[in-house]
This record gives structure tokens, C-alpha cells and sequence, in this order.
């Protein structure tokens, strides 16, 4: 709107380039810190690695004065949950969302993830390293230099305010909440319900993946949906009397040939059958067959749309007397960009210009845990870590010399958010909703 604020107007040059040199200074301490998270096995059922990881960002996590609580589970790993609260707030319960002034700031959610897909042995087979300007090691990229950019953005945030000394400079939000989550790469499944919990009382949310490998940020991402599907027909021999047997394997091919049909059948959506197990032997017809899918959608209804197509496919096998049974293993609902997302892309984008660089948002084809808040409504920017490449392969990347513009450059959206009248407003506008 016109009586709008500039972005960013809220951080002066002389800010930025204190942070810029703030985030410098620690980058030996960055570089070691990243030596050790990627060297610790941590893939997302080796919980005592994914834990490994937890405790070390609780700690750093206490270091920067916040209020560490660690929500146990049995078999994946611990979520930690960080919680820096502005003045004014740190007395009594939580207020619920829209409860705090202007003056207060934004209530502002951060996500990083301490998982990676990588078994264990993995560590120790190919451990971090550098060479020509890049680090290489399990989860370099996705995602340890995105959770530790976050750590030390606010490490650098909170050094250019306190160097300040003035009165109740630090924090500047109303709340600043962190969440180290121990499974974003299987979809989430312990974490999502904390986050949600979270996001109810947050005004936007900012996921720390890395960027694009060209530097983009992520605006928006396709919903996934995983899913497990089970034929079961009738085993009999195949040599001596197979007009007994009803061949799962066979219902099998006529679902795959129609799930993999669904691709296109509403704009962007892509289904893919990954993994296919079936049968005992060439000489028994097959009674048993299973398919595992990844299903994805830019829009929630149409997502929903292809999951109805598969249920429907599922209902009518086209080999007499199987069964299908479909089973929801996995759901993240598409990000769609928020109208209140373009202002944190142009926040983002005017603290690049004057940091040098540009700034663009892009759709993406994976998910994140940016799915669940978006899809909550909550304004959401993810790719906000530093600048990497080769997600999941041994081959991944992370470029060294995206680290400093990268974490300044979160660090000062994150005072350019805090000071935004704007976004303070949005708040106001949810209460009087």
C-alpha cells in the first residue's frame, strides 16, 4: 500500500555493515563448528547422533540467552526448542497471538533441522572437508550450515545491539522462537505437532535450508504426499494350475501404469511409484505386491484432487478378486506464497542490494517444514541458509564464501522485520479478524 515503509527502512547501511563484519569476525568459529556437526553420523534414525546435534544447538542456544526446553521421544530424535523473549514479555504465561504492542516487535519463528539422510558410517567414510572454495561432508548443506546461519545471525544480531547500549535495544521481537527439529527428512512426523503449536503464535516464520544452488530463496514449495500402496490377489502355482491364482503383481503394473497417467492431469502435479516389492518365486503367482509413492501438487485442492484419483484407482483393481489398500505414510500441504510472504521477499530482496547482491524467490519442488506454517497462513521465506548444491548425494556442496552474505543477510532481515510497522500490523489485524 503507499503509506507503506520502504522495506528494510528500519536498518540503516551503518547496521548492515556492522553485522556484515560482526558475522566476519566469527567465521573461524563457524567454519570449526561446521567441521563437527557434519562429522557426527545423524540421519534421522540414528538418535543418539540426531541428539548429539540437539544438545551442542541447546547449548549455543544458551549461550545467546534463550529458554531451552527439549521435547523428548522415544525412537527418532529430541526436538529443541529455543525461546528468546522481549521485554515485557518474559513475565506470566505466553500471551496468545496478536497480544503484543508494536513497540514489542514481531513474534518471529526460525527452523533448522539437526537430521540428514545419511546412514551412520557415513561420517567417518567421507568426513568433512574443503577444497577449491567449496565444504563437502553428509548434510553440509542440507542442512548444518542453514541451522548454524541461524545460530550465528542471532549471535551477530545480538552483538550490534548490545554494542549499543541502548536502553532494551536486544531483543527487539516480542519472542523469538527457535526449533532444532530431529526429523524434517522423513516428513516430519514427531516435530510437525510442535511447530504447529508454535506457529499459532508467531507472525512469520523463516526456514533456514539453504538456498538454491544459483542463491535464489524459496517462496513457495510443492505439498507432498507419501504413500504406501498394498495389492493382494491369490498365490497359486504357476505352472500347474494358474487360473487359480489372481496375480497381486499384475494389479501392481495396472496401478503403477495409471498412478505415473496422474502426472500432468492437474497443473504441476508429478506422481512418481519409487519403490516396488512383489512375489516369492518365478513359479508362485503372486499374492501379495506393494508400491511406495511420492505424490506432489503446487495447490492444496489439487493435491487432494490426485489423492482422491489414487483412492479411486485403489477401489477399482482391474484384475478380479485383488484388493488395493492405500496408506498415508507422509503429508506436507503445498507452501503457496502469501500475500504477506511478498513483503519479507522484498525485505529480503532490498537487504541483498545493499549487501551487493540480488535476491530472488523462487518455487521449488521440495517440501519443508515452510509447508506446515505456510499452510497455517503464517508468512513464511525459506533458503535462507548460506548458498549449496547436490542435496542427498555424496557429491554435496556448500559454497564458502555464501557464508557471510548470507548470514548477514538473515540477521538483518531479522531486524528489518522486527522494526516493520507493517508486519506489526498484521498482528492487529488477525485480532480484530
Amino acid at each position: 500500500m503507499e503509506h507503506d515503509p520502504p522495506p528494510a527502512s528500519g536498518l540503516t547501511p551503518d547496521e548492515l555493515g556492522r553485522l556484515g563484519l560482526l558475522v566476519q569476525q566469527s567465521l573461524p568459529a563457524y567454519l570449526e563448528d561446521l567441521a563437527t556437526l557434519v562429522n557426527i553420523d545423524c540421519g534421522s534414525y540414528t538418535k543418539a547422533g540426531v541428539d548429539r546435534v540437539g544438545r551442542w544447538t541447546a547449548l549455543f542456544l544458551e549461550r545467546l540467552g534463550a529458554r531451552v526446553t527439549v521435547h523428548p521421544n522415544a525412537t527418532l530424535g529430541d526436538t529443541v526448542v529455543g525461546t528468546i523473549l522481549g521485554h515485557g514479555e518474559d513475565q506470566g504465561p505466553r500471551r496468545g497471538r496478536g497480544s503484543a504492542s508494536h513497540d514489542q516487535g514481531a513474534r518471529v519463528l526460525l527452523i533448522g533441522h539437526l537430521d540428514t539422510v545419511f546412514p551412520e558410517g557415513t561420517a567417518a567414510a567421507r568426513p568433512y572437508r574443503t577444497e577449491g572454495g567449496r565444504a563437502y561432508g553428509p548434510g553440509v548443506t542440507d542442512m548444518k550450515s542453514g541451522l548454524l546461519a541461524g545460530l550465528y545471525g542471532i549471535l551477530a544480531l545480538r552483538g550490534l545491539l548490545e554494542a549499543d547500549r541502548s536502553p532494551n535495544a536486544w531483543p527487539p521481537f516480542a519472542s523469538l522462537t527457535f526449533v532444532a527439529n530431529p526429523d524434517e527428512e522423513i516428513g516430519s512426523p514427531a516435530s510437525t505437532p510442535i511447530i504447529r503449536g508454535l506457529a499459532r503464535d508467531t507472525d512469520l516464520c523463516f526456514v533456514l535450508e539453504c538456498a538454491r544452488a544459483n542463491g535464489d530463496i524459496v517462496s513457495a514449495r510443492k505439498g507432498t504426499l507419501d504413500l504406501r500402496i498394498t495389492v493382494t490377489g491369490r498365490a497359486a502355482h504357476a505352472g500347474v494350475e494358474p487360473e487359480k491364482g489372481r496375480s497381486a503383481i499384475l494389479e501392481a503394473a495396472h496401478q503403477i501404469q495409471e498412478l505415473h497417467a496422474l502426472n500432468g492431469r492437474w497443473p504441476g502435479v508429478t506422481c512418481n511409484v519409487g519403490v516396488v516389492h512383489g512375489g516369492t518365486r518365478p513359479n508362485v503367482v503372486a499374492e501379495s505386491a506393494a508400491l511406495e509413492v511420492d505424490l506432489r501438487a503446487v495447490m492444496r485442492a489439487d493435491l487432494e484432487a490426485a489423492a482422491a484419483a489414487v483412492a479411486d484407482l485403489a477401489a477399482h483393481p482391474a484384475v478380479p478378486d485383488t484388493s488395493v489398500r492405500v496408506e498415508e505414510l507422509h503429508r506436507h500441504w503445498p507452501m503457496e506464497q502469501l500475500e504477506r510472504s511478498g513483503r519479507l521477499v522484498d525485505q529480503a530482496r532490498a537487504i541483498g542490494e545493499r549487501l551487493g547482491f540480488e535476491v530472488r524467490d523462487v518455487a521449488t519442488g521440495g517440501a519443508s517444514d515452510a509447508n506446515t506454517t505456510a499452510g497455517m497462513g503464517v508468512p513464511t521465506l525459506d533458503g535462507l541458509g548460506p548458498i549449496g548444491g547436490s542435496d542427498h548425494a555424496p557429491t554435496e556442496y556448500l559454497e564458502l564464501d555464501s557464508i557471510v552474505p548470507r548470514t548477514t543477510l538473515l540477521a538483518g532481515l531479522l531486524l528489518a522485520v522486527a522494526r516493520d510497522p507493517v508486519v506489526a500490523g498484521w498482528r492487529d489485524e488477525s485480532t480484530a479478524r
